[in-house]
């Protein structure tokens, strides 16, 4: 469904029975919000979901000009808003994971749990750098391009070599990101600090990251700033660790929430 909220036509879908504990999931850049099937498929038993797309990804419009984390988080906050929730937790990966523990620094009243995965705590002039060649790239020769250096970044190679279905529906989600969407938020990306703000989170956070992913560093960083964080590693996983490890990841996070 389509929702107003913020300036934009958000798309969303809700799951799971009425008046049970909300939970949202958030997309990473260059997905949408079937990243979340197996995890929705879970525990939608036990909670009533939101999915959303974030802004300029999937069925989401996708204004020109870069965004911000000042923007995805006041979109979040006027879903919910128009959604009528007063209370949720709130599980994001990368983009999302961003996303999520800016919404725990900034609004921590709407939120019980939060789960951030495979996200790094601030940009770098290195990844800024590197956003902007991506950004470059897709503009030059469309997201065509980006689709097979996208995937070998985030899969390890053998996961690419034998997870064909997985994989088809990962390459469908970046092929189909609109441009602009993801330039918008590839520039979030390039530039944004939760740093200062991690020490003086309050609510319950959970943090989950492959072993094979590039954030490890940085959720380790994460982890140890957020006061009382947890840590799930998924072995052997990479960058999008809810689709390589989907019922370990589902696990962690079924267990956290009811904990």
């Amino acid at each position: 469904m389509q929702i107003n909220a913020n300036g934009i036509s958000i798309n969303c879908q809700i799951d799971g029975r009425e008046g049970a504990p909300w939970l949202i999931f958030s997309n990473s850049l260059m997905t949408n919000l079937a990243m979340w099937d197996d995890q929705v498929a879970e525990l939608k038993g036990d909670y009533r979901i939101l999915r959303y797309d974030q802004r300029g990804h999937g069925g989401t419009q996708a204004p020109d000009g870069k965004y911000t984390f000042d923007l995805l988080t006041a979109d979040v906050v006027a879903l919910m808003d128009a959604l009528a929730i007063k209370r949720t937790h709130f599980a994001g990966l990368s983009m999302g994971g961003m996303t999520a523990l800016f919404l725990a620094q900034r609004h921590a009243e709407r939120f019980d749990r939060i789960i951030a995965c495979d996200c790094g705590p601030a940009s770098t002039p290195v990844s800024a750098q590197q956003w902007k060649e991506r950004i470059d790239l897709g503009a030059e020769k469309g997201m065509e391009a980006l689709v097979d250096v996208t995937v070998n970044r985030w899969f390890p190679p053998d996961f690419v070599a034998t997870r064909a279905p997985a994989l088809d529906k990962v390459r469908g989600m970046i092929r189909t990101t609109p441009y602009k969407g993801f330039a918008g938020c590839a520039q979030a990306l390039s530039d944004y600090d939760l740093r200062p703000g991690l020490p003086a989170i309050t609510r319950p956070t959970l943090c989950i990251v492959g072993t094979k992913d590039a954030t490890l560093a940085g959720m380790e960083q994460i982890h140890a700033t957020v006061p009382g964080a947890r840590m799930v590693k998924l072995e052997g996983a990479g960058h999008i660790s809810n689709l390589e490890q989907p019922q370990a990841f589902t696990k962690a996070v079924g267990d956290f929430l009811k904990s």
